[in-house]
């Protein structure tokens, strides 16, 4: 099998992508674990999502097939209890296609998330993950996000049952204004 073509570009999805988007983050998040019905139905609001935030997609290359999305708000808002501060950029819905898993996309879409965050002067990426999502993880931590056990909470299942939903965060590194103008994220 010839190796996959990289990412070419993350940007806003567009119109006519928001049905392929629904399909890719649900099945991506019922590859890691099940989902109760309220949760899918949040999970599937893509439409609903691109009205009031920022649905970014990661494309191929060479086939503009669309390979990961991931969610976050639009300048001054935030999307969930987890981004407590004016300062902080949260983002929710990283998902990428079973068949583009392993070529980097969600670091790629983690990494726009961060230069997004240094561009507006944020100072801490956060973000919240459920147990399950191990791999996703294994991505955050790889990239130098840690555990912020203070906004960790138990969310209570229909069933009676519980889970802990992690939180993670990132400080955002911005150099001093130069010639350039550019921000890094570190």
């Amino acid at each position: 099998m010839p190796p996959m073509p990289p990412v070419s570009e993350v940007r806003l999805v567009r119109e006519h992508e928001i049905g392929a988007v629904r399909e890719l983050v649900r099945d991506a998040y019922a590859g890691d674990f099940e989902l109760n019905p309220a949760y899918l139905a949040e999970i599937e609001r893509v439409a609903e999502r691109a009205l009031t935030a920022e649905v970014w997609v990661a494309a191929d290359a060479s086939t503009g097939t669309l390979l990961g999305s991931v969610t976050t708000p639009r300048a001054g808002a935030r999307l969930s209890p987890v981004a407590r501060h004016d300062d902080e950029l949260d983002f929710r819905f990283l998902g990428v296609a079973a068949d583009a898993r392993g070529r980097g996309v969600g670091e790629t879409l983690v990494r726009h998330v961060l230069a997004l965050a240094a561009s507006r002067g944020i100072r801490r990426v956060v973000l919240n993950t459920g147990p399950e999502m191990r791999s996703a993880q294994r991505l955050y931590e790889r990239l130098g996000f840690a555990r912020l056990p203070e906004r960790e909470y138990r969310f209570e299942r229909a069933d009676g049952t519980s889970f802990l939903m992690m939180a993670y965060g990132r400080e955002v590194v911005r150099r001093a204004p130069d010639a350039s103008a550019s921000a890094s994220v570190a």
